[in-house]
């Protein structure tokens, strides 16, 4: 993926120079920014290494997500809770899996109306192949060490327990 052009400033501390100058110090909007903009930078940096499989990083996820469960499919209602996304997002991705071949579909016995969706063959191949190259590059985290990483989740954490993510049962 080509780099963008630097800025010979950071235009994230500029923006917080001026909200102090007109509205006072709020640390909190400089915080907010940066991580909306590493968030940007991450998806490009990981959609990038995912796309020659025919996939997004949603994708991938959802993939993984039937990879670590014990028969290899889901409901469909539970990778939505799982991934924490709204069930037409949850179709969208499945269908789209399962048109590359690397998902199938089929009702649920234990639930009418249900679906479940299950990794192929040729799905367990791509979400291990995408997943040596995206552990190859750090998930784009490669300028910080391992003790880092875990500081940067401990530092999210309590904001994802106040958002309702998950209880914290620690």
């Amino acid at each position: 993926m080509p780099k963008p052009l630097s800025l010979p400033f950071d235009p994230i501390a500029r923006a917080d120079e001026l909200w102090t100058q007109r509205w006072g110090r709020v640390p909190s909007m400089g915080a907010i920014t940066s991580i909306m903009r590493a968030q940007q930078i991450l998806l490009g940096q990981v959609d990038a290494v995912v796309k020659p499989y025919g996939l997004t990083f949603a994708r991938y996820e959802a993939l993984v997500l039937l990879t670590f469960s014990k028969a290899g499919e889901l409901p469909m209602s539970k990778i939505g809770e799982r991934l924490m996304v709204h069930p037409t997002s949850v179709t969208n991705t499945v269908d789209r899996l399962v048109g590359s071949g690397l998902v199938a579909k089929r009702p649920n016995p234990n639930d009418g109306r249900g679906t479940l969706a299950s990794i192929t063959d040729k799905g367990r191949e791509v979400v291990d192949a995408a997943t040596r190259d995206l552990m190859a590059m750090d998930f784009g985290l490669g300028v910080y060490d391992a003790e880092e990483c875990e500081e940067l989740f401990a530092s999210l954490r309590p904001l994802r327990i106040a958002a309702g993510d998950f209880e914290d049962g620690r």
